[in-house]
């Protein structure tokens, strides 16, 4: 068994994200991110729940 973190564990609050499926929602701003749960708050879409293990986020900044 191992502890490897894998790249989705570097999504943390306040960190500026893109969706890559749904580029027309714009940028957005991570609001948390608790185990492959990410709440985001995107321009065009608003607050959206993200499965981390289904999608994985463009971080922009």
């Amino acid at each position: 068994m191992t502890d490897a973190p894998s790249s989705r564990s570097t999504i943390e609050p306040g960190q500026w994200v893109r969706h890559p499926d749904r580029p027309e929602w714009g940028e957005g701003q991570v609001q948390s991110a608790i185990g492959p749960r990410i709440t985001v708050n995107f321009e065009h879409q608003g607050k959206v729940l993200i499965n981390a293990a289904l999608v994985e986020l463009d971080v922009l900044r």
